[in-house]
């Protein structure tokens, strides 16, 4: 029988995103409000896909239009759950993300080119 190997400890270890993946903090799920103030409970299903906004923790290198401290527009189900530290995190890649909020004004189009 092949010896095992203790999973790591990442508490004191630095940690980077690899090729074109973003790491977002997860917003808790609960109850949201609706813009008249109606409380929407965490159990009511909605037929249609709704984006949720998400604060960037942490890019990869070959990311090219998104960076840390950047808000994102993506599907709450569309990349990886991971708990880091004791919190939970999205992973997504580049191509998941539909918008990007920032506060930089560089002219940029956002297209690839």
């Amino acid at each position: 029988m092949a010896d095992l190997k203790p999973i790591p400890d990442t508490s004191a270890q630095s940690i980077r995103m690899t090729a074109d993946r973003v790491l977002v903090r997860k917003e808790p799920e609960g109850e949201r409000q609706s813009k008249g103030g109606l409380l929407i409970p965490a159990t009511a299903a909605s037929i249609t896909k709704r984006c949720i906004w998400s604060e960037v923790v942490a890019v990869g290198p070959n990311v090219r239009s998104i960076e840390t401290g950047d808000h994102v527009l993506h599907l709450p189900d569309g990349g990886l759950e991971v708990e880091i530290r004791g919190e939970d995190f999205m992973l997504l890649r580049e191509r998941d993300v539909h918008a990007v909020a920032s506060d930089r004004l560089d002219g940029g189009t956002g297209l690839y080119l």
